[in-house]
């Protein structure tokens, strides 16, 4: 098997897969039919409530991330995955019942898009964390590359499909459809093998919510990496505000927006498969795929037509997913397997945590300047994302010349980023040993000729 599918020689890791890419695919039909009831249906077109809707989803992630995270690393993440993907499929039903009756109003909506956000921050680090238990800790960073491929993946199909049948039937059956594909979860989940499965670190210590908090204050390149992860999922990742807006400005449908969600999509799954390839995550990558965000949604905001900006949108895909698939393989594979799913309860609560701050801003930005403006304000805050890390590189001494050449600069990665001791933050910790970040070898890249 090839080194981007090696994660498919294990059982219960192929069974994973092809659940998530059912259930992905009705999720992503849910986001489109939920974004354009809001925008069309519920409003006269008001952006501005479509980021309150997104804000109230992504809001319980980073206000529960100490419970949630806990949760994922203290209890059985199989059973509370199919604890919340089965409240997920009753939310979808209810929903979906509502606006058949005509008895759904922006005030309920508001109300399912919060209970939404509370079920997903429990779901979200256990789903992660799972990962890790699904394959050993060489193949992690395959296995993260692999699962964005299958969010984007269907990413491609799900929108598209809600266009249409938003079109032809109407909305409220797009959510009868993504209950139905919570089904195929569950039933991965009950067909995984326990004794398969990778076994967590035990802890011997009390184990503490802020343990999570006080490892990641004493990992310099995981600070960094959360600031760029929170800049550009607050004001970059408003995609339905960016694409649905965009769409209405160049006449377009239900169906032309789903069109550009599954377009952007294309880019999204050549960045997950790219970053399969690669044999481990590096910041690096990290850091450059911001700035290829900010470069591909500069010039997104300024096409003329449709189809010229949907072309950008594959490029834009390309980039984000590139930036975050390498920066959730980045934490999982050098984080401490005791507090990896609280640490990684607080990546999502940055990624997803930064949309109640940046999602009624670019709502509010692109009703009233224009969703040009508000891609614009996205893009910006990419670049400063890639400010951040450039600054940290250079600051911490692994960005310098090379030997051989004036007009060339090495990346050092071979210095440690951090050593952790357990006396620093946990009676939990305190039963393993001290945490060094895996070493690279260097990279060289040109630098840009002075004067």
């Amino acid at each position: 098997m090839s080194a981007m599918f090696r994660s498919f020689s294990v059982f219960n890791y192929r069974v994973w897969f092809i659940g998530a890419l059912v259930s992905n695919t009705g999720a992503w039909m849910q986001a489109t039919a939920l974004s354009w009831v809001v925008l069309t249906e519920l409003t006269n077109n008001d952006a501005g409530a479509m980021g309150i809707t997104m804000a109230l989803q992504f809001a319980p992630p980073l206000l529960l991330v100490g419970v949630t995270g806990w949760v994922a690393d203290r209890f059985d993440r199989r059973r509370l995955m199919m604890l919340t993907q089965s409240l997920l499929l009753a939310l979808g039903l209810a929903i979906g019942v509502l606006i058949l009756t005509d008895a759904m109003t922006l005030g309920i909506m508001y109300t399912f898009a919060l209970a939404l956000g509370v079920i997903a921050a429990f779901d979200n680090p256990a789903r992660q964390a799972f990962v890790s238990d699904l394959v050993n800790r060489e193949n992690a960073s395959n296995a993260v590359a692999l699962n964005a491929a299958s969010f984007n993946g269907a990413r491609m199909i799900g929108p598209a499909v809600a266009g249409v049948v938003i079109v032809a039937v109407g909305t409220g059956w797009v959510f009868f459809l993504n209950a139905l594909t919570f089904l195929a979860m569950i039933a991965a989940l009950l067909l995984i093998r326990g004794d398969e499965l990778i076994p967590r670190a035990k802890t011997t210590g009390a184990s503490r919510l802020a343990d999570g908090f006080r490892y990641v204050a004493r990992r310099p390149d995981l600070i960094v990496t959360f600031s760029m992860v929170f800049l550009v999922g607050a004001f970059g990742m408003n995609f339905p505000i960016f694409a649905s807006t965009m769409a209405l400005e160049f006449g377009q449908e239900a169906d032309g927006y789903g069109l550009l969600s599954s377009i952007l999509a294309v880019g999204s799954l050549a960045g997950a498969l790219l970053a399969a390839r690669r044999d481990k995550a590096r910041i690096r990558v990290v850091i450059g795929g911001t700035l290829l965000f900010a470069i591909a949604a500069g010039v997104s905001s300024i096409m003329p037509s449709y189809w010229a900006y949907a072309a950008t949108l594959m490029f834009t895909g390309f980039a984000v997913v590139t930036m975050l698939t390498t920066a959730n393989g980045y934490v999982q594979t050098t984080t401490d397997p005791a507090l990896r799913g609280r640490v990684l309860a607080l990546y999502m609560a940055i990624l997803m945590g930064g949309t109640p701050i940046g999602a009624p801003i670019v709502g509010w930005v692109a009703a009233e300047f224009g969703p040009r403006t508000a891609i614009l304000l996205g893009a910006g805050a990419a670049l400063v994302a890639f400010a951040v890390g450039a600054t940290w590189l250079i600051v911490s001494g692994r960005l310098h010349r090379a030997d051989e050449s004036r007009f060339r600069l090495t990346i050092d990665e071979t210095r440690p980023l951090a050593i952790v001791t357990p006396e620093q933050f946990s009676d939990e910790v305190a039963s393993t040993t001290p945490i060094r970040v895996p070493e690279a070898g260097p990279t060289t890249v040109p630098a840009r000729r002075a004067g």
